[in-house]
Protein backbone atom coordinates (compact mmCIF):
# COMPACT_ATOMS: atom_id res chain seq x y z
CA UNK A 1 0.00 0.00 0.00
CA UNK A 2 1.35 3.61 -0.90
CA UNK A 3 1.30 6.37 0.91
CA UNK A 4 0.10 9.10 -0.30
CA UNK A 5 1.75 12.47 0.81
CA UNK A 6 -0.22 15.58 1.15
CA UNK A 7 0.42 18.69 -0.91
CA UNK A 8 4.28 18.88 -0.52
CA UNK A 9 6.00 21.76 0.53
CA UNK A 10 9.16 22.42 -1.17
CA UNK A 11 12.06 21.49 0.92
CA UNK A 12 13.80 24.42 0.93
CA UNK A 13 10.23 26.25 2.66
CA UNK A 14 9.92 23.79 5.44
CA UNK A 15 10.80 20.25 6.59
CA UNK A 16 8.85 17.11 5.54
CA UNK A 17 6.55 14.89 8.56
CA UNK A 18 7.69 11.60 8.83
CA UNK A 19 4.74 10.35 6.52
CA UNK A 20 5.50 12.08 3.71
CA UNK A 21 9.20 11.14 4.29
CA UNK A 22 8.03 7.95 4.27
CA UNK A 23 6.03 8.14 0.75
CA UNK A 24 8.42 10.18 -0.77
CA UNK A 25 11.26 7.94 0.27
CA UNK A 26 9.32 4.75 -1.31
CA UNK A 27 8.98 6.94 -5.56
CA UNK A 28 13.19 8.14 -4.65
CA UNK A 29 13.76 5.09 -4.08
CA UNK A 30 11.88 3.41 -7.09
CA UNK A 31 13.71 6.10 -9.51
CA UNK A 32 16.83 5.23 -7.70
CA UNK A 33 17.72 2.60 -10.39
CA UNK A 34 18.50 3.12 -13.78
CA UNK A 35 16.29 0.73 -15.13
CA UNK A 36 13.17 1.58 -13.47
CA UNK A 37 13.99 5.41 -14.66
CA UNK A 38 14.00 3.97 -17.87
CA UNK A 39 10.75 2.43 -17.91
CA UNK A 40 9.35 5.01 -16.27
CA UNK A 41 10.38 7.44 -18.53
CA UNK A 42 9.40 5.03 -21.79
CA UNK A 43 5.79 4.94 -20.34
CA UNK A 44 5.55 8.41 -19.92
CA UNK A 45 6.63 9.85 -23.55
CA UNK A 46 4.46 6.50 -24.82
CA UNK A 47 1.89 7.70 -27.41
CA UNK A 48 -1.52 7.92 -26.20
CA UNK A 49 -0.65 7.59 -22.66
CA UNK A 50 0.36 4.31 -22.19
CA UNK A 51 2.05 1.24 -23.51
CA UNK A 52 2.37 -2.31 -23.59
CA UNK A 53 4.66 -3.98 -21.46
CA UNK A 54 5.05 -6.41 -24.79
CA UNK A 55 7.04 -3.03 -26.16
CA UNK A 56 9.06 -2.35 -23.42
CA UNK A 57 10.56 -5.86 -22.56
CA UNK A 58 12.95 -5.03 -25.66
CA UNK A 59 14.70 -2.26 -24.85
CA UNK A 60 16.32 -4.26 -21.84
CA UNK A 61 18.82 -7.10 -21.58
CA UNK A 62 16.54 -8.81 -19.24
CA UNK A 63 14.21 -11.32 -18.24
CA UNK A 64 10.34 -10.59 -18.38
CA UNK A 65 10.01 -11.46 -15.04
CA UNK A 66 12.62 -9.09 -14.03
CA UNK A 67 11.00 -6.32 -16.15
CA UNK A 68 7.94 -7.46 -14.46
CA UNK A 69 9.64 -6.62 -10.85
CA UNK A 70 11.10 -3.88 -12.12
CA UNK A 71 7.25 -2.28 -13.12
CA UNK A 72 5.88 -3.54 -9.57
CA UNK A 73 7.88 -1.79 -8.25
CA UNK A 74 6.77 1.46 -9.90
CA UNK A 75 3.26 0.54 -9.17
CA UNK A 76 3.69 0.12 -6.06
CA UNK A 77 5.64 3.45 -5.58
CA UNK A 78 2.27 4.95 -6.70
CA UNK A 79 4.27 6.46 -9.81
CA UNK A 80 2.54 4.38 -12.45
CA UNK A 81 -0.88 2.23 -12.50
CA UNK A 82 -1.75 -0.32 -14.94
CA UNK A 83 -4.32 -2.29 -16.65
CA UNK A 84 -4.42 -5.83 -17.85
CA UNK A 85 -6.05 -6.95 -21.12
CA UNK A 86 -6.16 -10.60 -21.80
CA UNK A 87 -2.56 -11.88 -21.89
CA UNK A 88 -0.90 -8.31 -21.92
CA UNK A 89 -0.79 -5.42 -19.20
CA UNK A 90 -0.80 -1.84 -19.79
CA UNK A 91 0.95 0.81 -17.98
CA UNK A 92 0.61 4.74 -17.94
CA UNK A 93 1.81 7.25 -15.92
CA UNK A 94 -0.03 8.70 -12.80
CA UNK A 95 0.88 12.43 -13.29
CA UNK A 96 -0.27 13.36 -9.95
CA UNK A 97 2.57 11.55 -8.21
CA UNK A 98 5.29 13.03 -10.62
CA UNK A 99 3.95 16.60 -9.94
CA UNK A 100 4.52 16.01 -6.20
CA UNK A 101 7.82 14.91 -6.63
CA UNK A 102 8.25 18.07 -8.60
CA UNK A 103 6.64 20.22 -6.02
CA UNK A 104 8.95 18.50 -3.57
CA UNK A 105 12.12 19.44 -5.45
CA UNK A 106 11.12 22.89 -6.89
CA UNK A 107 13.47 25.57 -5.81
CA UNK A 108 12.15 28.35 -8.23
CA UNK A 109 12.43 31.52 -5.90
CA UNK A 110 15.37 30.87 -3.88
CA UNK A 111 18.28 32.98 -5.15
CA UNK A 112 21.28 31.29 -6.67
CA UNK A 113 24.01 30.23 -4.76
CA UNK A 114 21.61 30.43 -1.45
CA UNK A 115 21.14 26.56 -1.35
CA UNK A 116 24.16 24.17 -2.00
Amino acid sequence: MTLRPAEPVPVTQGALGTEQATAFASMFKALGDPVRLRLLSMIASAGGGEVCVCDLTGAFALTGPTISHHLKVLREAGLVDSDRRGTWVYYRLVPAAVSMLAGLLDVAGVPVGAVS
